[in-house]
């Protein structure tokens, strides 16, 4: 069967890696050889510390994004953090090209905002000023208008700027893009975004990366214990 996504497979080469790098010493990814993409939208889930991240960087960079946000037409580097993986991977392509892309990460958004003033001015168009509204008020307004149709979306972490109702705009932003032939391939921890009917979620714990159902992630399960077992839960927390 044709896949119909904008990446259908990702392929690490280790050979490319060195002997002694942490990448090697990452569960989730060390004895991973090739993961493939299915479906219009993509969760990677599992502990801090667990891979997500790196590996969605790395498919950032060497699909051509910037390694700290932005479309691939934006060439700054505020600090070079980014893993050697990106350059042993490789990126098996759909027969579709994407129209349009964006690389969205929580962690260096105010570096990306900053830049996307200096790059609106460059090009005689009128900024959106970002920094002028609050932290989840510009991240929503930003991928608001970046989503577009037939588009390749990375997002990292999306769910640290906004409210639980936020969260859900941005849920239905995502599934409008994705009907409409987009894919995103996101790292979060949101439950609420996790819940997206037809998504994939590939789960970075116990082992290499493997598919796992929605009430499986550790998101839902502690979500889930919280609000229906809160004060037994803290007294068992809390008690010294």
């Amino acid at each position: 069967m044709l896949s119909t996504q904008l990446i259908n497979e990702v392929v690490i080469d280790w050979e490319k890696i060195g002997r002694g790098s942490y990448l090697r010493d990452i569960p989730a990814i060390c004895d991973v050889e090739r993961i493939s993409f299915t479906h219009p939208v993509t969760f990677f889930v599992g502990e801090n510390g667990s891979g997500k991240s790196t590996l969605l960087e790395a498919i950032a960079v060497a699909y051509g994004f910037n390694p700290e946000g932005g479309t691939r037409n934006y060439n700054f580097s505020t600090y070079d953090s980014h893993s050697e993986l990106c350059n042993a991977i490789r990126l098996s392509r759909g027969f579709r090209r994407a129209g349009w892309g964006y690389f969205l990460r929580a962690e260096s958004f105010y570096n990306v905002a900053t830049k996307e003033e200096e790059y609106s001015r460059d090009g005689g168009v009128m900024p959106e000023y970002y920094h002028h509204k609050s932290h989840g008020e510009s991240f929503l307004a930003l991928a608001q208008k970046s989503f577009k149709a037939n588009g390749l979306y990375l997002l990292d972490e999306p769910e640290a700027a906004l409210s639980p109702q936020r969260q859900l705009t941005l849920l239905v932003e995502i599934d409008r893009c994705a009907k409409e032939g987009s894919q995103f391939i996101i790292v979060t921890h949101s439950p609420i975004l996790l819940g997206m009917p037809g998504a994939e979620i590939l789960s970075f714990d116990d082992g290499p990366i493997h598919p796992c159902a929605y009430e499986e992630t550790d998101s839902y399960q502690v979500m889930s214990m919280f609000i229906n077992h809160r004060e037994q839960m803290l007294r068992r927390l809390l008690t010294n």
